[in-house]
């Protein structure tokens, strides 16, 4: 693996935690503003914004795998027919 692809995926790492941080910051702030906020609350602007969190991270996920792949195949390996131990 080149330094290139190990920043790569260290990159997605960082933006996968991150990602996943505002989804649990969300969650707390959502719960907080409907107690408060009742019937005013925007729910669909809510739903909005949990739509662009999970397509970051598909996103993420989705790189991860290609990433994976990419190494797999310059290392000589099919993806497809590596097993995990376990």
């Amino acid at each position: 693996m080149s330094s290139a692809e190990g920043e790569a995926r260290k990159a997605l790492s960082r933006l996968r935690r991150a990602a996943e941080k505002v989804e649990r910051e969300l969650e707390a702030l959502e719960g907080a503003l409907r107690h408060a906020e009742g019937s005013d609350f925007p729910v669909e602007t809510y739903e909005g914004v949990r739509k662009c969190l999970t397509a970051v991270l598909d996103f993420t996920d989705e790189e991860s795998q290609r990433l994976q792949e990419k190494i797999l195949h310059a290392g000589g390996l099919e993806p497809g027919r590596v097993r995990r131990g376990g």
